[in-house]
């Protein structure tokens, strides 16, 4: 399924979603790579199959075999790390913040892409899971490289319209809308 594909079978409840997708598409606050790599990124960590799929093929139109890559690896190491420092953070016990994480990160240095991208699209990730701690973590990187808040928003703005469409076709899975003559 091509994105248009996609979009057309949006249902009418949700047509903001779709055309704030189409605006933010062109957002002039982040250049090709930094709105792809978010949408990619965005896309496995939304979890639905049909976004997954319109989005990273439409995602590896418009980035290098090695972003895309990023791109997943940024959501892969963020869906691990989400649950890991989310759980720090809610637990309230200080000791846990002091013992160490065991566990391979190793693609947080070794993307092979430009750093401030990959800290994006990890920031996307971590706002679609929910994780506050590494939200706070990966944005105060992303402002010590030099990037506005204006961009690190554009980021975010696109990741959350995108998790709202993987929660409508989860919902149209289950319950799909009545087909409304034209």
């Amino acid at each position: 399924m091509t994105l248009n594909e996609l979009l057309d079978t949006v249902p009418s409840y949700a047509k903001d979603l779709k055309l704030n997708l189409s605006t933010l598409l062109q957002q002039q606050e982040l250049n090709e790579q930094q709105i792809w790599g978010t949408v990619a990124a965005s896309a496995v960590a939304s979890r639905n199959p049909q976004v997954i799929q319109a989005l990273l093929t439409e995602a590896a139109s418009h980035l290098s075999p090695q972003a895309l890559e990023a791109a997943k690896s940024a959501a892969a190491v963020m869906g691990m790390n989400n649950i890991y420092y989310r759980f720090q953070h809610l637990a309230k016990n200080p000791k846990y913040a002091t013992l160490p994480a065991r566990l391979r990160m190793n693609v947080l240095r070794n993307h092979g892409i430009e750093s401030v991208d990959f800290e994006l699209w990890c920031t996307a990730v971590s706002a679609i899971n929910g994780c506050g701690l590494c939200v706070d973590s990966h944005e105060q990187i992303l402002r010590g490289k030099g990037m506005s808040e204006e961009s690190i928003l554009a980021a975010v703005r696109l990741a959350s319209v995108i998790h709202g469409l993987a929660a409508v076709f989860d919902t149209e899975a289950v319950v799909p809308s009545p087909t409304v003559p034209a």
